[in-house]
């Protein structure tokens, strides 16, 4: 019997609509990828995501860019809807990431997906939920920030096949943690957040960074220390090209390249193997380097459209202008191979000596040019016959046991929002690189203290800082705060009546007996106690007891001593009428508290503090304002290579 050929049928919509997403959204990481990408288009100058089981439960968004209008969320997850192009001819100009309009849709019919945005001229924002490309229910009002928020559910759960395919959680957080970090890197305007769901931020950039700053951030500052920068101006080739490259003296078991041609993350396979055979002649077998390159091309000669996911393009002149890279590239290498390190082989038994491999090269680095980076070598505490000591461990101080920090949770208040702006707008990039890769040296007294940084040696203010720390803190870590039991609970009025007999705080007669303003401050408290507690892990039960205090730093408590005035100055210093003055003056009254130097203090407790608690929160958390280079917070005292040209001189 002859076989009768198959009937062509046209396909279900719904399956050609699913075929298409799956080869755009092949794993959460490319669903990311396509809403950054959106968002950058939407100028946006903040970028946060939050990824729940390695974003296949959930894959949020959210920026501060120009929004969506509410007329186009009715289409705008349907496929080959754009506000990019409009005809075919916009194809061969197209300077945007983002122009086939398949990009949300693809994740609609694969996942539930949700948007919340409002735009500039909007007066509340917009919710609406899709499924299939196609709006599910209403689009209704609601409350939110300008900008737009998008949540991906359930990534392929009707695609089972396709979830099963995919890593562990954690691998597919890494491939999502790879994509934030490119992007942070190549635009460094924006600011980049990126944590799972209920933890600490896996990646946190700044707005208004720098390239450099942003690479020493994310992958560490030995890459950073190690960077040459390469840059190309041809008119001919019409290519422009900045990046930053590894020196010969460092080198990764597994490379790193980022490649950007017209700010879209791409790969070349060419241009790849040209770079590593030139790294193979410096480097050892089985090493690479960190590569970092952004192309710019003349638009008409670049075709992005020849991969669904938009992960290669295809360019005009592509082997000339590999070669001119490459050229630029081995360059660099030579010119930052002046004080590259060579390292001499042991010999083989009945071997004649070789010729001193110490001389290959006359310029190997001084000797004031290294840099030291353990501190446990020659800290301060051994030219004084003391030792490193254990910290001292309390067990009959009122101040007991950290509570459990509870789930982290992110806040939406504008005002906070606002005041950690202020922050981020006031912090000092040289500050902050200094502090950032700083070595602790030691103690000088309970004020100073000194760090090293590079060949340099600063002073530096512990009072000053960890105030600006501790402030910082709060914000950031606003209503995610843990809390320090206080065993027993300690009356507010007794700490009131305590703080008002104080000569320092100013208290007089004509201001009225000490116990009946005790009192009043008692009731102001218990009032504001909710916002205390639920903001701030600062609890306060309905009969004035003092139960808890916030835990700031870690492995620093505050000394009881000043207690007392910290809760008056609570009730009387607190803006409690103005919600953003009122967190303001808040974290600034608690910052005050947290950074008086304990007196009651053992001098053993205090260095252990401030070396293992206070400075290593300062190194990974502080943005330090401009101001303190200026008034003195942080001195510089010594530099190694002019230390040495005294001596010569000598």
């Amino acid at each position: 019997m002859e076989a009768e050929p198959g009937i062509i049928r046209k396909l279900d919509e719904v399956v050609v609509n699913r075929i298409a997403a799956g080869e755009i959204i092949q794993r959460p990481a490319n669903a990311l990828k396509e809403m950054i990408e959106n968002s950058l288009d939407a100028k946006s100058t903040s970028i946060q995501v939050v990824v729940k089981v390695g974003g296949l439960k959930s894959l949020q968004i959210q920026d501060n860019g120009t929004g969506i209008r509410r007329e186009d969320l009715d289409i705008v997850c349907e496929r080959f809807t754009t506000s990019k192009l409009q005809k075919f001819e916009d194809l061969s100009s197209i300077d945007t990431y983002g122009f086939r309009g398949e990009a949300l849709a693809s994740i609609s019919h694969v996942a539930h997906l949700t948007i919340t945005t409002k735009t500039k001229q909007d007066k509340c924002a917009y919710k609406a939920s899709y499924e299939d490309g196609k709006l599910k229910g209403t689009v209704k009002p609601c409350a939110g920030n300008q900008g737009t928020q998008i949540t991906v559910e359930d990534l392929f759960y009707n695609v089972p096949l396709r979830k099963q395919s995919l890593k562990a959680p954690n691998e597919e957080f890494q491939r999502i943690s790879d994509v934030v970090s490119k992007y942070a890197v190549h635009n460094p305007q924006t600011g980049f957040l990126l944590k799972k769901f209920g933890e600490n931020a896996a990646i946190r950039t700044q707005a208004k960074s720098t390239v450099e700053n942003n690479i020493k951030l994310i992958y560490g500052g030995s890459i950073g220390k190690a960077l040459l920068k390469i840059a190309i101006d041809d008119p001919i080739l019409q290519l422009k090209v900045d990046g930053h490259i590894t020196d010969v003296n460092f080198s990764l078991k597994k490379g790193i390249f980022l490649l950007f041609i017209n700010h879209r993350a791409v790969e070349s396979a060419n241009l790849k193997k040209a770079i590593d055979n030139i790294y193979s002649s410096y480097l050892p077998k089985g090493c690479a380097p960190f590569l970092y390159l952004s192309l710019e091309l003349d638009p008409n000669n670049v075709d992005v459209n020849v991969h669904p996911t938009k992960h290669e393009v295809h360019f005009l002149h592509e082997d000339e202008c590999v070669e001119k890279i490459k050229e630029a590239v081995e360059r660099a290498l030579l010119g930052g191979n002046a004080s590259r390190t060579f390292y001499q082989q042991a010999l083989l038994p009945g071997a004649s000596a070789p010729a001193d491999a110490t001389k290959a090269n006359d310029t190997t680095r001084l000797d004031y040019k290294f840099v030291r980076t353990d501190h446990n070598d020659q800290k301060l505490e051994k030219f004084f016959g003391t030792t490193a000591v254990a910290r001292r461990e309390s067990s009959g101080d009122v101040i007991g046991k950290k509570a459990k920090q509870r789930p982290v949770k992110e806040t939406k208040l504008t005002s906070v929002l606002n005041l950690r702006k202020a922050v981020e707008d006031a912090c000092d990039l040289d500050l902050r690189k200094i502090f950032s890769e700083l070595t602790f040296v030691g103690v000088i007294d309970r004020r100073k203290a000194l760090i090293q940084y590079d060949t340099k040696m600063f002073l530096t203010s512990t009072r000053v800082l960890c105030q600006e720390l501790c402030y910082q803190m709060l914000l950031f870590n606003f209503g995610n705060l843990g809390a320090i039991s206080l065993s027993p609970a300690i009356s507010v009025a007794e700490l009131a009546s305590l703080a008002l007999q104080d000569p320092d705080n100013g208290w007089t007669e004509e201001d009225g007996p000490i116990a009946e303003l005790a009192e009043r401050i008692v009731e102001i408290l218990v009032s504001k106690a909710p916002i205390m507690r639920e903001y701030f892990g600062l609890s306060i039960s309905e009969e004035g007891l003092l139960e808890s205090i916030p835990v700031v730093i870690e492995d620093y408590t505050p000394s009881v001593v000043h207690l007392a005035t910290y809760v008056l100055r609570l009730a009387t210093e607190v803006e409690w009428d103005d919600e953003q003055e009122c967190f303001q003056s808040f974290c600034r009254e608690t910052a005050e508290y947290y950074a008086k130097i304990a007196l009651t203090k053992e001098d053993q407790e205090y260095k252990w503090e401030t070396e293992h608690a206070i400075y290593p929160a300062i190194k990974q958390y502080l943005l330090p304002p401009t101001s303190f280079g200026k008034n003195g917070t942080i001195l510089q005292v010594a530099n190694l290579p002019e230390l040495y040209r005294v001596f010569e001189r000598c």
